[in-house]
């Protein structure tokens, strides 16, 4: 393992990190940065390539379970927050549940078609486009007042509208985030409110999609590869501890506008550079 191999590991796991939990698609950003500059799939193997973005998702799963760990110690019945003692008027695990239903069940049915057919850049750049349009119309339809301020408000309505309105992020480059974040606003959210939801809702959903694909792709994780692995995933969980509190004090000040403009922008860099 060389030095160069090092660097490239540590500047995807940043771009992981800095991408996963921002509504501006990580698998964009990846395209760009892997597929067309680094290439580890040629530099290692194309299974251990696959593996090794897995891996650096899980960094950044952890950073989010590291910065909500209250937040998750409640759900699971561990910790009370702020004293208080959890209620079915709390936002607790059948929330969380409900959310991430529609995503794992779709996600299940559809994955080889989701893997065969829509991972490719081009279909990314339609997916950072029909993102960007559903974020603008969230921030243009959104309520002047949320009605939901807090975590705690949010209802099983909600939950099941959100977790819906997130799987239009099976389509690569739609951005998971930027798909429930948007969801949650037009439902009567407020942006920051939206975004704790996602993150919470991001951990089971990224934890079992990336330990089914560890599972399958097990045999190209070799002791060679084990520092590249190790990097990527140390930068990831770094980076995204980083991002995701500059995100979270952003959101409500900045909506998501800005963004929607980004993935425009990327999606244009992607298609008339790289295509």
């Amino acid at each position: 393992m060389n030095l160069w191999e090092l660097f490239v590991a540590f500047i995807l796991g940043l771009v992981e990190g800095m991408t996963e939990f921002a509504p501006i698609s990580s698998t964009g950003h990846m395209i760009i940065v892997d597929d067309f500059l680094f290439q580890t799939k040629k530099m290692f193997s194309q299974e251990a390539a696959n593996t090794f973005k897995v891996v650096i998702q899980l960094g950044s799963i952890l950073a989010v379970v590291v910065l909500m760990r209250d937040r998750f110690l409640n759900l699971l019945s561990l910790k009370k927050i702020k004293g208080q003692t959890v209620t079915e008027n709390h936002f607790n695990l059948f929330h969380v549940l409900i959310g991430i239903l529609p995503f794992g069940i779709l996600g299940f049915l559809f994955e080889d078609y989701i893997d065969t057919y829509l991972f490719s850049a081009e279909r990314v750049v339609i997916g950072l486009v029909l993102g960007a349009i559903l974020m603008l119309t969230a921030d243009w339809f959104r309520r002047s007042k949320p009605r939901t301020e807090t975590v705690d408000q949010i209802t099983f309505k909600q939950s099941l509208s959100v977790g819906l309105i997130q799987c239009f992020a099976l389509w690569p480059g739609f951005s998971r985030s930027g798909s429930t974040i948007s969801g949650g606003v037009l439902l009567g959210m407020s942006h920051r409110v939206a975004a704790d939801f996602t993150f919470i809702m991001a951990v089971p959903i990224m934890a079992g999609a990336s330990g089914l694909s560890l599972l399958k792709n097990w045999d190209s994780i070799t002791v060679d590869v084990l520092p590249f692995f190790a990097v990527g995933f140390i930068s990831a969980f770094l980076f995204a501890l980083v991002s995701i509190r500059f995100f979270l004090k952003l959101i409500n000040r900045i909506k998501l506008v800005p963004f929607a403009l980004y993935r425009l922008v990327l999606a244009a860099v992607i298609y008339f550079v790289f295509l």
